[in-house]
């Protein structure tokens, strides 16, 4: 058994991808007069939104990303918990096993988004993007917050939906389950654990 389970955020907990790719792609409209595709604009999800918008090549991060962020609320009926989470969740926090959230959103973004679903509370230790100086795929994140669990990461597992998620994992020496249900894909993934549906996280109790 693990003694600890640390979740993603977006893709995995909250369906938040219509809202980031749209508020995205308008937010380009307004700065590039350029309309994308959102399929093109993918690769957003599951890093840093000032990361996003470098790649972009938007000379202003520091001023269009708190633009973006705005942007997001407006798509906040977009967002919802994925079918079963939150019934996985509280039976987590019911347990022996340790919870935590390693997210790209930064706190403001986990304050605004997150926050109202009333989940926070249920996780022991959540860090974001505005706490480590390296972000995923890189594994400080997840290391951070194990260190603050006082967990292994060798008795760890990271849930999450994108690749950068399992590069994360896999650099911090922790094992990896792919949420399907927010990848959509196997493609590309080498996961410990594939689950189709979130109750499928409660049968590795």
């Amino acid at each position: 058994m693990y003694k600890a389970i640390i979740f993603d955020v977006d893709g995995t907990i909250l369906d938040t991808e219509k809202a980031i790719l749209k508020s995205l792609q308008k937010i380009l409209l307004h700065e590039q007069n350029k309309e994308y595709p959102l399929e093109e604009l993918r690769f957003a999800l599951g890093i840093p939104g000032k990361e996003t918008l470098k790649r972009l090549h938007i000379s202003d991060v520091d001023r269009v990303h708190p633009n973006w962020c705005k942007a997001v609320l407006e798509f906040s009926h977009e967002v919802s918990l994925f079918h079963g989470i939150e019934r996985v969740i509280h039976d987590l926090h019911r347990s022996e096993i340790k919870t935590g959230i390693v997210t790209s959103k930064t706190k403001q973004e986990l304050i605004d988004e997150f926050e109202p679903f009333s989940l926070s509370s249920f996780f022991e230790h959540t860090i974001c993007a505005n706490d480590t100086e390296k972000h995923k795929p890189h594994p400080e994140p997840l290391l951070t917050c194990l260190e603050r669990l006082n967990i292994d990461p060798k008795n760890s597992l990271y849930i999450g939906d994108s690749i950068y998620d399992m590069q994360c994992a896999q650099q911090a020496g922790v094992k990896f389950g792919l949420a399907l249900w927010g990848s959509k894909t196997t493609e590309g993934f080498e996961a410990d654990h594939i689950f189709k549906e979130p109750n499928e996280i409660l049968e590795i109790m």
